[in-house]
């Protein structure tokens, strides 16, 4: 008896293997789209720290997540995924479709001949250090996989 099951040869064993593996593949690609949605949530609230008049000066300063102005930016942050990589193996892509939303982040150079240098004012990557941090990314994974191996 392994787990509360009991195997009646190597077809049983095979069997009950296979079954394991589907259900832990099945509960990786939910909490992969639980954590996905967790960093969307988040990255939204790192665009909502802040806030100004279109047309007047911004308070955040370079490093700090851009201010809110017209919620554009904040609304373009989608999850897409999550797409299946191999058996266990998932991806999601979180992240703004606004095309000012790269350069927000990473900063850069724009404007005509390239004239205006904008600094970052990241608002993915510290989003995901804070959940990566308080453990709630791992803790997606460890629920969905402790509900399958519970069982």
């Amino acid at each position: 008896m392994a787990g509360g099951v009991e195997f009646h040869g190597l077809a049983q064993l095979n069997a009950a293997i296979e079954g394991l593996a589907t259900a832990l593949n099945t509960a990786t690609r939910k909490a992969t789209a639980t954590a996905s949605h967790m960093l969307e949530r988040e990255i939204k609230q790192q665009l909502a720290t802040s806030s100004h008049q279109r047309g007047t000066p911004t308070p955040s300063s370079p490093g700090e997540p851009p201010s809110l102005v017209s919620g554009t930016l904040r609304r373009s942050i989608t999850v897409d995924g999550p797409h299946p990589l191999g058996l266990g193996r998932f991806e999601s892509q979180i992240g703004p479709t606004a095309v000012y939303g790269r350069i927000q982040e990473l900063g850069g150079v724009t404007g005509r001949s390239d004239a205006t240098v904008l600094p970052a004012r990241p608002y993915v990557q510290p989003a995901f250090e804070k959940l990566a941090r308080s453990g709630a990314l791992a803790a997606a994974y460890q629920a969905a996989w402790r509900a399958v191996l519970a069982h």
